[in-house]
């Protein structure tokens, strides 16, 4: 029902989708100014271009964030060993509105590997901290307003309490999910 959370403003689920050979994504170079790109993948890798001449190939688990500020231009495609054999991709890519003051700050590209992203287990719930802080692990990733991005692999039965916030989104890339007596399905 709301069309922001916190300074998060647009949400892309992107798949599961699984391309024959030699089809798959081919995202042209294109503009964005003002805010910032969070790209995250849970299967398959993109092959991230921009004007700052970044090059990098996001695979599971990466966070890719794309600071556009005054203005950067990026494209999004699949490098040719993954274009031309069968593949999947599954991800999420999110846009958070950067605070006035940094709207025209100058363009930047950051690639967080996996391996840099903090997890923890929670009441058995396996947890990743992406953005912000929560549950004794802050991530790495540069945020410039409060905000808060965690991954969290549930089995039936597990229970999470959530971090205390202001304002919270629960989005259920697979499976689904139940909040007292209201089920959330899978992409919902």
């Amino acid at each position: 029902e709301r069309k922001t959370v916190g300074p998060w403003i647009f949400f892309d689920h992107m798949g599961p989708s699984t391309f024959p050979a030699g089809s798959g994504i081919n995202v042209r170079p294109h503009p964005h100014i003002n805010l910032a790109t969070v790209t995250y993948l849970f299967e398959g890798e993109i092959l991230h271009r921009d004007s700052l001449g970044s090059y990098a190939v996001i695979t599971p688990g990466d966070i890719n964030l794309m600071v556009a500020g005054r203005g950067i231009v990026h494209s999004e495609r699949e490098r040719d060993e993954v274009k031309y054999s069968e593949h999947t991709l599954h991800g999420l890519q999110l846009w958070l509105a950067l605070p006035e003051e940094y709207e025209e700050i100058d363009p930047a590209f950051y690639h967080y590997p996996s391996a840099a992203i903090p997890a923890t287990t929670v009441d058995g719930v396996c947890l990743r901290v992406l953005m912000g802080s929560a549950y004794g692990l802050t991530s790495p990733v540069l945020t410039y307003a409060e905000t808060l991005y965690v991954e969290a692999h549930m089995q039936v039965g597990q229970k999470l309490e959530l971090v205390n916030s202001e304002e919270r989104a629960i989005y259920v890339a697979k499976g689904e999910l139940r909040i007292r007596d209201t089920v959330i399905p899978e992409f919902a």
